[in-house]
């Protein structure tokens, strides 16, 4: 089927660096590392301990390593296709208008609400932790969710906003996550890692799958295009800068914490491992600080991938893929996708663990980027791309995929899994339903 015309609102690669343009480099590849950031040191460390032990740092290597190529793939689509639907509007390029596409793009608007979620029930925690452990689950619940009301604010603003607070955020984060590799590093002791047992390449492989969500922020920028300047040459910067970056802070942060703390330690605090380390080294001190960092970090995941949210669903709304309505106009700044998203987002927060969020939100995106770089191969003569690192990408995916599934159903909560694949029948299901009369 031929793919339909674009919506008015996606211009092309020229209109974009137009004089409405507002997010430069600095501020994509911030978005980036925005997204990243918040999920893989603050949120999943402990969870990923329990796979891969003290080759902690060998599972991030492996997951950047398998996000690497996805990234080729979104930066070759994204300067071919620019658009704020990212990729989903990929997707919808290189399938055309079928129920396939439909289905997919669905599914991924969901897995972006469901990483919102994480981020959420992220920062929920180290509130926890400043408090002293002494908040109820369901206040925490109810901190997460204030906090994305408030980032709903701040999207609404629009896109200049969101490229300044990132910049800002990330700014005081790198400094704080310096600082401790500065005055921890004395502190550290290799023979820890050693002296420890290590697990098999299985644990390993599984714990990368899990981290596979703490690259997820490359896809946020990819949603940004339409705000860059010269998105042709801006995006794969942005996207390569935002993953070399966060690649080189995971190594040096978990090679730390795997050298400061003993793994049942790290296990036991899993939500807030981080915030351990920085105690282990400047006491009640460090321990505030670094859990500050995480509430900054973690509200920047929610800031950008709300923001990621937001566009894709106004995008599917206008490809006629979601109803009609989320494309609306709303206050006059953005579409009804924003509070629809944010609303979704709240619910998530407020119903699903944060071990539970994060194995959904890995094992979803899997599916999706696997299922761009798979699309990608249809369209390569328009994007110059090779087809070799799509391959690698497609059976990359499903091999951290199929070994991440199998740990969830051995060990993890039963309704975890199984609301999994609900979503993922269910956005096939919703689909049909809303195209039943094409």
């Amino acid at each position: 089927m031929a793919i339909p015309p674009l919506p008015s609102r996606h211009p092309g690669p020229q209109a974009a660096s137009g004089p409405a343009a507002s997010i430069d480099l600095i501020g994509a590849t911030a978005l980036g590392v925005g997204g990243m950031m918040g999920a893989g040191l603050y949120t999943l460390l402990g969870l990923a301990a329990r796979s891969s032990g003290v080759l902690l740092p060998l599972a991030f290597l492996v997951a950047g390593t398998a996000a690497s190529f996805s990234v080729y793939s979104y930066a070759r689509l994204g300067t071919a296709f620019p658009s704020r639907g990212g990729g989903a509007h990929f997707l919808l390029a290189a399938l055309g208008d079928t129920n396939l596409c439909a289905s997919l793009n669905v599914f991924q608007y969901v897995a972006y609400l469901i990483a919102t979620s994480l981020y959420g029930a992220g920062f929920a925690e180290y509130v926890g932790a400043l408090a002293g452990g002494h908040l109820p689950a369901a206040a925490l619940r109810l901190i997460g969710a204030a906090a994305v009301v408030v980032f709903t604010g701040v999207n609404l603003v629009g896109p200049q906003l969101v490229n300044r607070s990132q910049k800002l955020i990330i700014a005081a984060e790198v400094l704080i996550l310096a600082l401790l590799l500065i005055l921890g590093t004395p502190h550290a002791d290799p023979g820890r890692i050693l002296a420890t047992p290590w697990p098999g390449g299985a644990g390993v492989v599984t714990a990368a799958g899990l981290l596979y969500v703490t690259f997820q922020g490359f896809g946020v920028v990819s949603n940004a295009a339409q705000d860059m300047q010269s998105p042709r040459t801006q995006l794969p910067r942005a996207m390569f800068l935002a993953l070399g970056i966060v690649l080189v802070v995971y190594l040096l942060i978990s090679s730390l914490v795997v050298s400061l703390l003993p793994l049942a330690e790290i296990e036991r605090d899993a939500g807030h491992v981080l915030a351990n380390a920085g105690g282990a080294v400047l006491g009640r001190t460090g321990f505030l600080v670094i859990a500050a960092a995480a509430i900054l970090a973690t509200a920047s995941a929610v800031n950008a991938t709300l923001f990621a949210s937001a566009n894709i669903g106004a995008d599917l709304a206008e490809s006629r893929q979601l109803p009609a309505a989320l494309a609306r106009p709303w206050l006059r700044r953005t579409t009804l996708s924003l509070p629809v998203s944010a609303a979704v987002v709240i619910l998530l927060v407020l119903f699903f663990p944060l071990d539970a969020v994060g194995q959904m939100t890995s094992l979803a995106f899997l599916i999706v980027y696997g299922a761009v770089s798979a699309a990608h191969l249809r369209v390569r003569g328009k994007t110059g791309a090779r087809a070799w690192p799509l391959l690698l990408a497609v059976a990359i995916n499903a091999a951290l995929f199929v070994s991440l599934l199998i740990d969830t159903i051995r060990t993890g909560s039963p309704a975890t899994w199984i609301t999994f694949l609900a979503v993922l029948a269910g956005s096939f299901l919703l689909t049909g339903w809303l195209r039943r009369d094409r």
